[in-house]
């Protein structure tokens, strides 16, 4: 048997205070799949269907189980339960909690939005008609480490420069997610790009911590993504 410790909240009724706690569940691990993904929908299906998350491909693709587990940020559904020690369940840090589980990611799919990812060719410019346009192998290979990122947006709540300032800085997903395009010899816009990250907050509160590289549930290194920003800022400014 295993103790899963789950957060719970819902927004106030009127006639009491914060609905925050901290609620407990038991689970015969033997009646039960491996991950903690299959723990919260075992929970849901036959203890509390009141508890909310968010799931969808239950294979790490989808980034929607996202959340913090024993002090992680990581994918519920690639997180394996351990046996030994009771498990704790958070929603994604320092971000607003619509319920239990789920938080408002409205702010961080709004920064992905402003950073055009798309490509941006001079045929659109010029409104002329659209072409494909061929990559070499070598090209392509330059945006392995970039495309596999699922936006589940653990990266950017484990940053403490994104918890003080969420609403300026684009966070390590965000930023990762730029550099897929400015390094995409496909894309025409790359002057432009970086030009739009060159600023304060929104590139430069980056102070290398780290967090982001060790908590992305993808192998991914964000941190070495946003030095390379700042590198190729420097190149094309001189």
């Amino acid at each position: 048997m295993v103790k899963f410790n789950i957060y719970r909240w819902d927004v106030p009724s009127e006639n009491e205070g914060t609905n925050y706690r901290v609620q407990s569940y038991d689970i015969n691990l033997k009646e039960c799949g491996p991950m903690v993904l299959d723990a919260l929908i075992k929970i849901k299906n036959e203890q509390d269907p009141t508890l909310t998350f968010r799931r969808s491909c239950r294979e790490g693709i989808c980034g929607s189980c996202a959340m913090n587990i024993n002090g992680t940020n990581t994918l519920a559904c690639l997180k394996k339960i351990d046996a030994d020690r009771d498990c704790k369940i958070y929603p994604l840090p320092h971000m607003y909690v619509i319920r239990d589980l789920v938080t408002d990611l409205t702010n961080f799919y709004n920064q992905y939005r402003s950073i055009k990812p798309w490509l941006i060719t001079n045929e659109q410019n010029k409104g002329t008609e659209f072409r494909e346009h061929y990559q070499s192998i070598e090209d392509r290979k330059k945006l392995d480490g970039l495309y596999e990122c699922i936006l589940c947006a653990c990266c950017s709540t484990s940053c403490p420069s994104y918890w003080w300032n969420p609403d300026k800085y684009l966070g390590p997903a965000i930023l990762l997610q730029a550099y897929r395009w400015i390094a995409d010899s496909r894309d025409q816009n790359k002057k432009e790009r970086l030009k739009a990250l060159e600023d304060p907050f929104k590139l430069y509160r980056c102070h290398t911590i780290m967090n982001c590289t060790k908590t992305c549930p993808k192998h991914l290194n964000p941190a070495k993504v946003i030095a390379q920003i700042k590198k190729e800022i420097v190149t094309y400014r001189e």
